[in-house]
Order: C-alpha cells, then structure tokens, then sequence
C-alpha cells in the first residue's frame, strides 16, 4: 500500500476532472467571436440605402423631384462616395437639349443651376467638392453690398477655403495666396476674384472632360432622350 492510501490521503477533486474538449459556452465565447456574429456587426455590414434622388444630387434640400422618374427603370450605378449633398441650389428640370448644350461649353455648364448641381455631384465623387462649394460661396460675396456681411462672408470663406488648416481647403499658387492675404485686411466682394478664376479653370481644364465622359452625365442624357422619346 502506497504512503497516501495508507495514511487516508484523498487527491482533490480537479485531479480528476477530464479535460473539456467540446463546443465553448456561448458566455465563454472570446470577444473576436462574439463580435463577428453581434447585432452591431451585422447591422454595419448591410448596404446603406441612398436618399432618394433630388436635383440630380442625391439631397432633399431641393423641392423638385423630376429626377426620380428617370431613375425607374434604369441601372444602378456603380457605387461612389456619393452621399446626400446639403444645400444644393434649387433648379427646374433641364429639358434634353439644355442637358445636351452643357457638352458644348463649360461656360453653359456652369450658367445652368441643374447643370452646377450635375457637376457638383460628379465633383463629389472625384472628392474635389470643394473647387464648386467655393466658387459659389465666391459668387454669392459679389452680390452682398452690406459691409458686416462682407467682412464676414469674406472671413468664413478664407477659413473655410483658403486657410492651410482647412479640410477643404482648394488647390491655388503662392502669389493668388499672396494677393487674397493683402485684401484681406480690407475685404470687398472681389477679394477672391482671382483665386475664383484660378479655381474655374482648375475645373475646366481638369474635372470637366472627365464630366462629359461619366456615367452620371451620359445617364441622364440617354434617361432624358428615352423620356421625351416615350411622350
């Protein structure tokens, strides 16, 4: 007889416990497991559905909607960083041959409030938004008259566009920054003229061809057509 049996010795009981070997409890599961099968998870993996469409931008800032009726019946397009567009300028529908002129010239792009919201939505995409948010903002200072308002209108566009610590900050050369900082101390509504001419060219020369050539424009060209075809 061994010295433990002898002397009443007893192993404890974890001596003897087998070694667990099947599935793991779902409260012992590990925090990688459960988060790939939790709720949240799930819930960010399925496709987010878009707005519906609003003055060619997906927005509901606009008060028409003619858009959504060339959208039925028509393919999806490819997936973009197209989100919903704020504050997109109210617009009528463009008739076929004003959507067809915006090919001709990019001056008759830009003249057209349906044709500025088209681009813009494409400008999105190629995340150079901020070339037409500033030329706007541009042109909306060469209309105030009020002084206050120009001095402020003019300090929120330097932060919002001109300043190196700004997100949208737009793509100009040292002497148009070297002219924007002089005026600066007395803004006008022409203390951006020239960064605003430099911008519309940047889009003319640069993000424009690209424009005629999207799907965002051909589609709705080949939509308009169809539709007037089907009336």
């Amino acid at each position: 007889m061994c010295f433990r049996k002898r002397n009443g010795y007893r192993p404890p009981d974890h001596f003897h416990a087998k070694i667990y070997t099947g599935p793991v409890p779902a409260d012992r599961e590990s925090p990688m497991a459960r988060s790939e099968t939790s709720p949240s998870r799930a819930q960010h993996s399925s496709p987010t559905q878009r707005p519906n469409a609003c003055c060619f931008c997906w927005c509901c800032c606009c008060s028409c909607s003619w858009r959504e009726d060339e959208n039925r019946g028509r393919m999806k397009l490819p997936e973009t960083k197209l989100e919903t567009i704020p504050n997109c300028e109210a617009c009528t529908k463009p008739t076929v041959e004003e959507m067809k002129q915006w090919a001709q010239s990019f001056d008759k792009l830009m003249k057209n409030p349906a044709g500025r919201n088209v681009f813009r939505e494409f400008l999105r995409t190629e995340y150079s938004e901020e070339n037409m948010l500033f030329w706007l903002a541009c042109e909306d200072l060469k209309k105030e008259i009020n002084k206050s308002s120009i001095e402020e209108k003019a300090r929120v566009i330097y932060e919002d566009y001109i300043s190196i610590l700004s997100p949208k900050e737009v793509s100009l050369d040292a002497r148009v920054r070297e002219v924007i900082n002089r005026k600066m101390q007395e803004p006008t509504p022409h203390t951006f003229e020239d960064a605003q001419l430099q911008i519309y060219t940047l889009m003319h020369r640069d993000s424009y061809p690209r424009f005629l050539n999207s799907s965002i424009y051909r589609s709705l060209v080949q939509g308009g057509s169809r539709s007037s075809s089907e009336s």
